[in-house]
């Protein structure tokens, strides 16, 4: 992955993020009042390039999932600039087209779902589920549609014969290829993948992953790829970026920051991987205390309370993400000081 993540300066950018936040009210008692604001994303700023896959990881509540959903307009961004290429060459701002033109873009960006059960409507059979956004925008009708149904089915390792069969006659790495195949339907440019392999086996989990690599390189796709394991991020995707607490606290190559990680969160994250190798001794780190509350962030750096390299100025003063190398960003006051400790010259993961 280094060597595309090293192209990355000389692909097109297809989505321009600009300072994005998503913030839900928060109300209390029988009358509903607003007591307070969840800041679940924070001004969240980043670019991608066409055919580039850009893993979004951090813990459980950090935004990841929500970014994602703000991108495809599934929630309406509180502030900020979506900014989409459109295969005709315009520019348009996600976060501020109508919801009818919202439904032609969507034919270019779409969602792969964590759940690959809940997802898929159990009443519906296979064929009925992937040429639902066939349906509801009109492309194809008839022999036509079952036709691209089938080559769907075969794109992503499915028998066509089995289209006239209901989501629980598959198991859970096939439904999440029937999910996968709905998301194809349309032939999009850009993919939000939520964890897509995260309810899955082990052993299924690189299945799927080879198969989302495969269709990346033969269809020419661009992916963001939501997840908090970070030997996942690593088999598949060109950079990373990472998220505490609503906020980008780290964005570099997918080699770079696992060898080199500038900010102690993505430490920590890289520490609790354990290397392939098993000759490979590597500290573990344990983050004391509990995320803060995205409706009560802490003043200064969002991570000083769990920091072990914390000082005064990190709870005073917030850092800005700032580049400190070729493409590697991040929030953190002593980025350029500290010695981190990243993995070794191998891969995270034998896969």
């Amino acid at each position: 992955m280094a060597e595309a993540a090293a192209e990355n300066g000389k692909r097109d950018v297809i989505l321009k993020v600009n300072d994005l936040k998503m913030h839900f009210p928060l109300r209390q008692g029988l009358l509903q009042r607003r007591v307070g604001t969840i800041k679940a994303v924070d001004g969240v700023s980043f670019e991608l390039g066409e055919q580039e896959v850009m893993g979004l990881v951090g813990e459980s509540g950090c935004g990841k999932t929500t970014v994602g959903r703000a991108l495809l307009r599934l929630y309406d961004p509180t502030e900020g600039e979506v900014l989409f290429h459109r295969a005709d060459g315009s520019w348009v701002d996600v976060a501020r087209i109508s919801h009818s033109e919202m439904k032609d873009l969507r034919k270019e960006m779409r969602m792969i779902f964590q759940d690959p059960f809940s997802s898929l409507n159990p009443r519906l059979t296979v064929r009925d589920i992937i040429a639902e956004p066939l349906v509801i925008h009109g492309t194809v009708s008839g022999e036509a549609m079952t036709a691209r149904v089938a080559e769907l089915m075969e794109a992503v390792g499915l028998k066509p014969a089995y289209m006239g069969r209901y989501p629980h006659e598959f198991s859970g790495g096939q439904r999440q290829r029937i999910g996968v195949a709905r998301t194809l339907a349309l032939n999009p440019r850009l993919i939000v993948a939520d964890e897509p392999v995260s309810a899955l086996d082990v052993s299924v989990q690189a299945q799927v992953l080879n198969l989302l690599q495969k269709l990346k390189d033969d269809l020419r796709l661009t992916f963001i790829f939501i997840s908090h394991d970070l030997s996942v991020v690593e088999h598949i995707c060109d950079r990373i970026a990472v998220m505490y607490v609503g906020k980008l606290v780290e964005l570099a190559p997918t080699d770079e920051l696992l060898r080199n990680p500038r900010h102690p969160y993505t430490e920590a994250l890289v520490s609790a991987v354990p290397p392939a190798d098993p000759l490979i001794k590597m500290e573990r780190i344990i983050l004391e205390g509990d995320v803060p509350s995205p409706a009560n962030p802490p003043a200064g750096c969002v991570f000083h309370p769990r920091c072990r390299y914390a000082q005064d100025k990190c709870r005073e003063q917030e850092p800005p993400l700032v580049e400190i190398g070729q493409g590697h960003s991040a929030r953190c006051h002593f980025a350029e000081e500290l010695e981190l400790q990243g993995v070794a010259d191998v891969s995270l993961t034998s896969t």
